[in-house]
């Protein structure tokens, strides 16, 4: 797609699960990992390094409690957006809310570190106004997600905890192949920060 898209980073969620493992005060989002280039960095500023250069309007969804999660993401030029829910729809509701006047919408999980920029490429140049367009890893969906400018009121009119998938019904789906376990790898217990290949 070559007209402007939003990049959507959702990192309003608890993390509860990680929480369980780690402590309650642990934040999965702060913890540090090994990104596949070898550095260590915290798992969102792993996301927001994979993300490519030249992606357009970059926002991230996050809660206010979260303010090195806010300062990472304002040193990497993102625009924030702030809300009170922990839920899904709520975030993607609000962040495509926030750059609606945009083609589309590329929605980012901010505890998925492990993405190769070249995979979140291929997902974006299959974006188109009708599509839905998703990386596939051995035959199972991944992320980020790609959204046409077709779904703006379905993702608009999403809330509480319930995501995107009821939209893919709405549309045709453009399944790119990617050769990348990362699209699949979400941080959701501690063990998870480290990234095994197969």
């Amino acid at each position: 797609m070559n007209q402007p898209i939003g990049v959507i980073v959702l990192a309003a969620g608890r993390g509860s699960r990680f929480r369980q493992v780690a402590g309650n005060e642990k934040d999965k989002l702060l913890a540090d990992c090994s990104g596949r280039d070898g550095a260590v960095r915290s798992v969102i500023e792993q996301v927001l390094v994979n993300l490519p250069v030249g992606l357009g309007k970059r926002v991230v969804v996050t809660t206010e409690d979260r303010p090195q999660v806010i300062r990472m993401a304002q040193a990497y030029g993102c625009e924030i957006v702030l809300i009170e829910s922990t839920g899904m729809g709520d975030s993607i509701a609000a962040g495509v809310a926030a750059c609606s006047q945009l083609e589309g919408w590329l929605m980012v999980l901010g505890d998925m570190p492990f993405i190769r920029p070249s995979s979140i490429e291929q997902v974006v140049a299959q974006m188109a106004d009708n599509c839905i367009s998703v990386p596939v890893q051995d035959g199972a969906y991944g992320h980020p997600v790609g959204f046409g400018r077709h779904f703006a009121p379905g993702l608009m009119a999403l809330s509480g905890d319930r995501g995107a998938k009821s939209l893919f019904a709405q549309g045709q789906i453009v399944e790119v192949a990617v050769d990348d376990p990362g699209v699949l790898w979400d941080v959701d217990v501690p063990q998870k920060l480290v990234f095994l290949s197969a």
